[in-house]
């Protein structure tokens, strides 16, 4: 079985192998056929050699002339073996090689026809062999050179032995017939040579093609949300990528086999037909881990692609889609409810003023109480709806948090000593001001109600650190049970019964809108939450500078 690596080595196979397509199909292509038309020249003289020296005049190889057949052999193989011998030639000094060794070709077989009876020795045919060869190598207008050349020689052969043993009009039609042969050898051979050149030019291009599409397919694959396996019809898992390992908590080591693989798909797939199409279940594929699974015929090999889809993801986005929509809602509300709000505590300073029944005065201040907490409410929902408005600004935290706790002991009295402030002098942090002082705010507003009367119950730490800042709110009081932890960023969550349950969430989601993070720092005495935003080192793009 293979995992999401294996189509990366197919790619880089591909790529591999074509880049050798390549260059077999230029230059390297031209050398290789030129050493085996070489070596094919040396193969051939080696054999006239040996039959000429050990059969002699008992065969019909050189029946006129044998003498001469023997030297014109001896000498043919000779070249043949110094061309053998000879390095590669480069491709602009190939022409003028090939074209030496091709004449020397017509030239040995056009004597060694002579020394033999002429054309009924059958050594024309050999030369049909040499100019298909040639035009193998080469495929430009040489080789009607080369197949003139031959018919000069071939028809030349035939005046000399016309001359002087006489010949009748047959063996000239019989030459002129083997002439037609060259050109008709050469111009198919070198048709054939270029559609092969085409399709290996072609295939070559969309190898090329392939392998950057398989690249691409496998950083996609890679990169995707949903995890994907490919399984055949045996059931054996032939690729994955890490998504999928994870839904299905396996490790990424070579399967075999789908129930090695994940049990529920296994089930599941065993049970499914082919012919049924796509089909789509909803499967726990672990303790903590439950997916959308679909199942699709990959094509007409029976392999199979198995789409796993994080249901946890798909919630969690379902979720907060509706909190962006709620939060449009309760905005538009908010806004709505602040008028009249300001009515109604108007209206009940004004019934204060001219009662003088102790009830009546209780029922007033009650009035003003509820419509303070419901301001509150308001100015809270409001805030938030104008998270994404941020104007990043670099901060001196020395003296942005030294004028933050000044105006905070003004307007809290009971805060005095028990706020403490410690900071790093160098301490600077990208952040927008009004975000960070409602978000300090807050933080501290918590602190001050749960922490002790003592000296420094409440301290705020701030320090730059190599990759990002750091800003500590902090207090001396019993900390967060364990059970509330996990809800305690949760929107309308709150344990103070004149709280909105607000003030955190709103906390964090202006942390997040200026690239920062707030979290609840575990193990710590006391509730201690931790800012990390960017330092001076980063900077806001011109699209973060303001939203």
């Amino acid at each position: 079985m293979k995992n999401i690596s294996a189509l990366r080595d197919a790619a880089s196979l591909s790529a591999g192998s074509s880049a050798r397509n390549w260059r077999l199909g230029g230059a390297d292509a031209v050398e290789i056929s030129h050493r085996f038309f070489r070596l094919y020249r040396f193969v051939i003289a080696s054999v006239f050699l040996f039959v000429v020296l050990f059969y002699g005049g008992g065969i019909d190889l050189g029946i006129t002339r044998f003498g001469l057949f023997i030297w014109v052999a001896l000498f043919y193989w000779l070249c043949a073996s110094l061309f053998v011998a000879l390095p590669p030639q480069r491709p602009q000094g190939l022409a003028s090689q090939l074209t030496l060794e091709v004449l020397m070709d017509i030239v040995v077989f056009t004597i060694m026809m002579h020394a033999s009876g002429g054309n009924r020795s059958g050594l024309s045919f050999m030369i049909l062999v040499t100019l298909a060869a040639a035009a193998l190598v080469t495929q430009g207008r040489l080789i009607l050179f080369f197949a003139a050349s031959a018919t000069l020689a071939v028809l030349f052969e035939q005046w000399v032995r016309a001359i002087s043993h006489g010949s009748d009009a047959a063996e000239f039609v019989q030459a002129g017939i083997i002439s037609i042969g060259f050109f008709a050898t050469a111009l198919a051979v070198r048709t054939l040579a270029r559609r092969v050149i085409e399709n290996e030019r072609l295939a070559r291009d969309r190898g090329v093609v392939l392998a950057n599409q398989l690249r691409v397919n496998e950083r996609v694959i890679r990169d995707m949300q949903d995890g994907v396996l490919v399984v055949d019809r045996g059931g054996r898992v032939r690729q994955f990528n890490p998504q999928a390992a994870r839904l299905c908590g396996a490790s990424a080591t070579q399967f075999t086999d789908l129930r090695g693989f994940s049990r529920p798909l296994a089930a599941i797939f065993s049970v499914w037909d082919l012919a049924e199409g796509e089909s789509v279940n909803e499967v726990r594929l672990t303790e903590t881990q439950s997916a959308r699974v679909r199942l699709v015929p990959a094509g007409a090999g029976g392999d199979v692609l198995i789409y796993l889809e994080d249901l946890s993801r798909i919630q969690e986005q379902a979720r907060q889609i509706k909190l962006a929509a709620l939060g449009r809602l309760t905005a538009n509300i908010a806004h709505e409810i602040r008028n009249p709000l300001a009515a109604i505590s108007h209206a009940a300073e004004l019934l204060r003023e001219d009662v003088h029944d102790p009830l009546q005065h209780k029922l007033t201040r009650i009035i003003g109480d509820n419509v303070h907490r419901l301001d509150r409410l308001v100015h809270d929902v409001l805030e938030l709806g104008r998270r994404d408005r941020v104007q990043f600004e670099l901060l001196d935290l020395p003296a942005y948090l030294a004028l933050f706790v000044e105006d905070y002991r003004r307007q809290d009295e009971a805060a005095g000593e028990r706020l403490q402030l410690r900071v790093d002098g160098q301490a600077r942090l990208w952040f927008d001001r009004g975000h960070l002082n409602q978000v300090l705010w807050n933080l501290v507003n918590n602190a001050l109600r749960y922490a002790s009367d003592a000296h420094g119950a409440v301290h705020i730490a701030a320090e730059s650190l190599e990759t990002h800042t750091r800003i500590v709110v902090g207090d001396d009081g019993p900390g967060v049970p364990e059970d509330e932890r996990g809800r305690l960023f949760e929107p309308f969550f709150t344990t103070y019964g004149k709280g909105t349950g607000l003030g955190l969430y709103i906390a964090r989601e202006l942390c997040d809108a200026n690239r920062a993070t707030l979290e609840l720092l575990p193990g710590a005495a006391g509730a201690t939450f931790q800012i990390n935003g960017k330092n001076e080192i980063w900077r806001p793009s011109v699209g973060q500078e303001a939203k």
